[in-house]
């Protein structure tokens, strides 16, 4: 899944009429049904809706949406802002098929009329926003800025069509105070930057969808190089051959836990296995060797010699030495507690330098590197690095602060100069691939804003790594998406407060399962889909 620009997005439109003979007429009725359909669906108990029109294609959409809920029954109102006589083209067509039905829609053609529309907004089950769409460039017109304020006075859950109103759709930022109020969000054929970048809805979880509306993918092209992590997780979708040995899913070494740092140890290589490695040994300090072996009887270990202070020696990586902690191992992580005390650094140095097997680096495993960048070179290996802002910071010698300012170049650039695969953590974790494509990633709450987190990504990095070493990028892509989908499905009855990293392992068997298109053929890029069940904003469980 690509994502286009609001440019690209009105070329692919044109290009889906003129090479693929579907209309634009078609490719509106098509998405006003989605529309319709995912009303129904998500809010399942909405009787009475109000769909609030712009006079553009945005609108048209919701001409096109009004009319199918009233043909299914359900008590409808259309408000328009402005005169519908301006509608053109498509939006004016389906302006025509609504005015025949009972869902007659009304113009709003001031400030005062839009006041007026209070006890009817509050008294909704459902809003519909159809007011701007892709095509929408700040600032919003007085009507528009009457409804949006209006919106955020009335606690009605608000369903916005293609983006929120007056929301950029070509923005990169997190949010847009300017923008309507929304609890969940449908767009049509790919996702456009602001639904990739931005965090549109209220809650952490409100739902946003892609719905097909009849253009071929190969007319979805862009420049951007940009696509989504979500639809790498196809990969994890086959079930395992009935003939499968642990041979066949690869052994990870978990290179890491200096004296008195089991933890990270314990939580990688235990990720490691849950995701479905087929052999995970942990190679810790000697002293922390029996701590770490109790996190579960499927877990291997082995013991490396400590320096003094309790630091990894650098007599680890000897070559007889590092030949037999080597041997059979397919996938090499390296990072989870290993402190940067001592010898530890040259030790990471020579052991990366010494070997040509996947490595994954993180945490004080990159550290390591402190402005030495230029040695890691991916060019004839797999070589991912998993950096939080801060660690790229310390790679680069440069500020946390200016590592965010520009984190999709300076992810894109990094890993086309060291031909790494690099997963830049964060709000929306960025995975820059060694040919310049990046992945953002959609899933993650706040929960895993603690210790752990990011050792549970290494484990689970590797573990995919070591079973689709083929696939590299999809292995990635996707290890980086079940992470934040599993933390997201865990804070689904627990307060994101009280979660704890390893709630996500626990729940990687769900992620695992979990479908990202639902029975309506909708693409769920943001919000936890329930089979079966609707999807309630917070606290509107009771009236929607």
């Amino acid at each position: 899944m690509q994502m286009v620009t609001a440019a690209e997005m009105a070329a692919i439109d044109r290009a889906t009429a003129e090479e693929a003979g579907v209309s634009f007429g078609d490719l509106m009725e098509h998405a006003g049904a989605a529309v319709a359909r995912f009303a129904q669906r998500q809010f399942r108990r909405a009787r009475r809706i109000v769909v609030v029109c712009g006079t553009g294609n945005n609108g048209g959409d919701g001409f096109v949406a009004a009319r199918h809920l009233a043909q299914a029954g359900l008590s409808v109102d259309v408000i328009v802002l402005g005169d519908p006589g301006k509608a053109q083209g498509s939006a004016a067509d389906a302006f025509k098929k609504l005015q025949a039905t009972r869902a007659l829609p009304f113009a709003v053609t001031s400030v005062e009329q839009v006041q007026a529309l209070r006890t009817k907004l509050q008294e909704a089950d459902l809003l519909i926003d159809a007011v701007l769409g892709t095509g929408f460039k700040p600032p919003m017109r007085e009507l528009a800025v009457a409804v949006r304020d209006l919106l955020r006075e009335v606690k009605t859950p608000v369903l916005s069509v293609d983006l929120p109103s007056g929301w950029d759709a070509d923005s990169r930022e997190q949010t847009s105070p300017d923008a309507f109020r929304s609890d969940a969000v449908i767009t049509f054929t790919a996702p456009k930057p602001a639904h990739l970048f931005g965090h549109l809805t209220a809650g952490h979880f409100g739902p946003l969808v892609v719905a097909p509306i009849g253009t071929p993918e190969t007319l979805v092209r862009s420049e951007e190089d940009l696509t989504w992590t979500g639809a790498s997780a196809r990969i994890v979708e086959p079930l395992r051959p009935m003939d499968s040995n642990k041979g066949m899913y690869g052994h990870v070494l978990m290179v890491g836990g200096a004296a008195g740092k089991p933890g990270a140890p314990s939580m990688s290589s235990l990720a490691a296995l849950r995701m479905g490695a087929g052999l995970v040994t942990a190679a810790v300090a000697k002293s922390i060797q029996q701590t770490v072996a109790l996190v579960t009887p499927e877990l291997m270990t082995t013991a490396l010699e400590e320096a003094e202070g309790g630091a990894l020696s650098v007599a680890n990586v000897a070559p007889e030495r590092l030949k037999a902690l080597l041997k059979k191992i397919t996938v090499l992580a390296i990072g989870p507690g290993l402190g940067t005390d001592g010898e530890t650094p040259e030790m990471v140095q020579r052991l990366i330098a010494q070997t040509q097997l996947p490595v994954v680096l993180d945490a004080d495993g990159l550290n390591a590197f402190k402005g030495q960048a230029e040695l890691l070179d991916g060019a004839k290996r797999t070589l991912v690095l998993t950096p939080h802002p801060g660690e790229m910071a310390t790679l680069l010698g440069i500020t946390t602060k200016e590592v965010q300012a520009d984190r999709l170049n300076l992810a894109r650039r990094f890993a086309t100069e060291h031909q790494v695969h690099l997963v830049l953590k964060g709000w929306r974790t960025l995975v820059a691939h060694p040919d310049g494509s990046v992945a953002v990633n959609t899933t993650g709450n706040p929960g895993m804003a603690k210790g752990g987190s990011g050792d549970i990504l290494t484990g689970i990095v590797a573990a995919m790594l070591a079973q689709f070493p083929k696939d590299v990028a999809m292995a990635i892509e996707a290890a980086v998406y079940l992470h934040g989908l599993a933390a997201d499905l865990a804070v689904q009855r627990r307060d994101e407060r009280t979660l704890l990293a390893t709630d996500t392992v626990a729940h990687l068997s769900n992620a695992l399962r979990y479908c990202v298109c639902d029975e309506d053929g909708l693409t769920w890029v943001c919000g936890v889909r329930r089979r079966g069940r609707p999807w309630f904003p917070s606290g509107e469980e009771s009236r929607a």
